[in-house]
């Protein structure tokens, strides 16, 4: 295993992460350090880097060196973005930065970023054609994908540091210089030929500290009862009010709202007009969240080469089998429970008759059930409940992370807490919660169908005759252990199905 460092140097904040690389092609997040630096403010005047800005980048560069070397990191790689690219005074930068943090920054083109965004988006997420809006500090970038091919971008010079100094000595209301940077915005936009034809179902995805905190606040007014990102969809109806809330507010007020940092407070306008523009010029109805981008790029570009090629074809997979590793797993138990678990779906289809989306949400919860184990063996459905619902999962939706959460709970037991499914209510419906019994009793039946994690059982053929339904088992050597197990879910089996199971 390789612990690799990754910096991500933008014209608002400077980023650090370690990650773990793994010798088969997976990798993981284990340290993070965030710092805002505004390299990009005051550039606009005369193209240089401010001393100021240069002094405090430094500093916190040398605390990126120093976290790497306590964290025994034996690789970094630093980036560059979009003030840098422009400065004036560039090299004698990246000299200052070489000799005093012993750290070489290679600047990006904006090719170069606009391609690592892209890859950070179409390897954890699952949406065939897209519009990436990747707010920076100092440049927008919009990428168009189609098929999961990148078929254009565009690097705008401007982002949410430097169009809040802009249009801020005007002597503007706060609302006043939103209108104006919307104004300015839609005018860069109606120069990019490319953006008039993009198909109308094109589906929007939002990158960059902005989008976050705007995650943040929309989770504080609304309660929403999970704490991820990525993948979290928001409608231009739900967007509006918070966008209208926040432009019309002084830098003290912004400072105080719950969900929003106070260092991106007197920018976040700024970038939520440039969203607003952009969402307006296309005409669309919502968009979703991406927690992954550049850096996310370069962990992949690390960890797996051929994704400089083309991008992950199973991202689900991908994810599932990177936790499976991560947290230790019996991958040998995991496939197996999952091929049963498959099959049942299958053969019991003309009694549940749910569409194949659920299929996804019964492998998510077959690859997970065991990682509860890491915390404690007693009970440990509900720790992988709880794992489920805060590990990092890519290209499957927040309601069905939520039902594979809660069907996973239920493979040792029926083990649904009515007040935690409450707390979801707003993810999951009323009628989810039947759909979760039904996939949760077949996950303890095909768990329970390899309970000495050895394979006996290999595969199961069921027929479904009057009010029973007969498992049929092709086995290699003595199943009695892994029968009788199953058969404890008999009683379940009867109230998802209304069917007696008998199992030979």
């Amino acid at each position: 295993m390789e612990k690799l460092g990754i910096i991500d140097l933008g014209s608002n904040s400077a980023r650090l992460v370690i990650v773990n690389l793994f010798a088969d092609g997976y990798f993981m997040v284990v340290d993070e350090l965030k710092e805002s630096v505004r390299l990009g403010q005051d550039m606009e005047r005369d193209g240089f880097l401010k001393p100021a800005r240069v002094a405090e980048t430094i500093k916190t560069l040398k605390m990126f060196r120093k976290l790497c070397d306590a964290a025994g990191v034996t690789r970094i790689i630093a980036v560059a973005t979009e003030a840098v690219r422009r400065a004036k005074n560039q090299r004698s930068f990246l000299d200052e930065i070489q000799a005093n943090c012993g750290i070489k920054i290679r600047v990006l083109s904006a090719e170069e970023e606009a391609v690592l965004v892209y890859r950070g988006v179409i390897n954890t997420m699952d949406v065939p054609k897209g519009v990436v809006l990747e707010i920076g500090g100092g440049s927008t970038k919009i990428v168009y994908y189609n098929r999961r091919n990148m078929l254009n971008y565009v690097t705008l010079p401007f982002g949410a540091v430097t169009l809040t100094g802009l249009f801020s000595e005007d002597g503007l209301k706060p609302e006043q210089q939103a209108a104006k940077i919307e104004e300015f915005f839609t005018e860069q936009l109606k120069q990019v030929d490319w953006l008039k034809e993009i198909d109308p179902d094109v589906q929007m995805i939002g990158v960059g500290g902005s989008f976050r905190n705007l995650f943040k606040i929309s989770k504080m007014v609304h309660k929403y009862p999970l704490d991820t990102v990525h993948n979290f969809k928001m409608s231009v109806d739900e967007f509006l009010p918070i966008y209208d809330m926040l432009k019309v507010l002084d830098l003290d007020k912004k400072k105080k709202i719950k969900g929003l940092s106070a260092e991106r407070a007197d920018i976040l306008p700024a970038a939520l007009a440039i969203a607003k523009s952009f969402v307006s010029y296309l005409n669309l109805e919502g968009f979703t969240f991406s927690g992954a981008g550049l850096r996310e790029g370069i962990m992949f570009n690390q960890a797996l080469p051929m994704t400089l090629e083309k991008p992950i074809a199973d991202v689900l997979n991908y994810s599932l089998t990177t936790l499976v590793k991560y947290y230790d797993c019996d991958e040998k138990h995991v496939e197996h429970v999952v091929n049963l678990s498959i099959q049942l779906f299958k053969q019991l289809r003309v009694l549940h008759k749910f569409p194949r989306q659920y299929l996804k949400v019964l492998k998510v919860a077959a690859m997970l059930h065991d990682c509860g184990m890491r915390i404690k063996y007693y009970n440990h459905q509900r720790h992988s409940w709880y794992m489920i619902l805060n590990s990092t999962l890519y290209g499957v939706s927040h309601r069905d992370i939520v039902l594979a959460a809660f069907t996973a709970c239920c493979h040792k037991k029926e083990d649904i807490n009515m007040y935690d499914w409450m707390r979801y209510k707003d993810v999951v419906s009323e009628d989810d919660l039947e759909i979760v019994k039904k996939l949760g009793v077949m996950l303890r039946i095909a768990e329970s169908l390899d309970r000495a994690n050895s394979g006996t059982i290999k595969s199961i053929n069921c027929d479904i005759l009057g009010d029973s339904v007969i498992m049929k088992t092709e086995v290699d050597g003595d199943a009695t252990l892994e029968i009788r197990n199953a058969m404890t879910a008999a009683t379940e089996f009867r109230k998802a199905f209304h069917k007696n199971l008998e199992l030979l």
